[in-house]
């Protein structure tokens, strides 16, 4: 599959050697921002053709990690855990038999310093591309804004509703969404939950974690709720939902 001339989409299903490539490819995610390796790593090994690096020559420049899952199309179910909850559905419904109707992409990066030419804008279109090569007739996103971090005090909702004077949103990444086709629907307010002891924050910060209550962090869209009696911070990231329809569903290929 091709997005540009110079660029090239695969997926791990046909080139499975990229998947360390892959895996490995820099990204601006924060320290703390774990993802579980063993839900990572079965996705990767079950749903690899839904696993896409964008090369540019043999240097993978931006990748995307979707799975499928089932869902019945009305926002409102979308679950409010995104992230965490879209992972363990996929998990749940591909066991269950499930019809797999739905493409979550859990991740849509760009390698730093590679972000011209509407890199992540191709990356997200590959993405539909690929989803419409296998049926699915949604591709689902919880988007983590790429510029929220700059105001973890204000709320979610506040953040996504602002726009521009052209009525696309004033986030760089929410508007590259819509402009893509996408249709932001609402808020998930716990979609990951990352929790650890003081000095593993101290270790992924090198913040000093030693007061009680809400802390701001580094890349963080809310801050971290900090206990020091309890030697425990935790970490609750909101995201944005955001849908893009395909068209009717034909054949599910997964």
């Amino acid at each position: 599959m091709s997005i540009a001339t110079d660029l090239r989409v695969a997926t791990l299903a046909e080139r499975p050697d990229l998947t360390t490539a892959m895996l490995e490819m820099e990204a601006e995610w924060p320290a703390y921002i774990r993802p579980d390796p063993v839900l990572i790593g079965w996705a990767f090994d079950r749903h690899a053709r839904h696993q896409l690096v964008v090369l540019d020559g043999n240097d993978v420049v931006a990748r995307a990690a979707t799975v499928p899952f089932a869902w019945d199309g009305d926002p409102a179910s979308l679950p409010d855990t995104g992230w965490d909850e879209a992972l363990r559905l996929s998990m749940l419904d591909t066991y269950d038999g499930r019809e797999l109707n739905t493409l979550c992409a859990l991740e849509v990066a760009v390698l730093p310093g590679r972000r011209a030419r509407n890199l992540s804008g191709r990356a997200l279109a590959a993405v539909a591309a690929n989803a419409r090569r296998f049926g699915f007739g949604d591709v689902v996103v919880p988007v983590r804004p790429s510029q929220k971090h700059r105001e973890p005090h204000v709320p979610m909702a506040e953040y996504a509703a602002r726009t521009r004077p052209d009525g696309l949103p004033a986030d760089p990444w929410l508007r590259v969404h819509v402009r893509e086709g996408g249709q932001v629907l609402k808020v998930c307010p716990v979609s990951m939950t990352i929790s650890g002891s003081l000095a593993q924050w101290r270790g992924w910060t090198g913040l000093p974690f030693d007061t009680s209550g809400p802390v701001p962090v580094p890349g963080a869209l809310n801050p971290v709720e900090v206990s020091v009696e309890h030697d425990r911070a935790v970490y609750i990231e909101p995201n944005v939902w955001v849908r893009h329809r395909l068209g009717p569903v034909s054949q599910i290929i997964v």
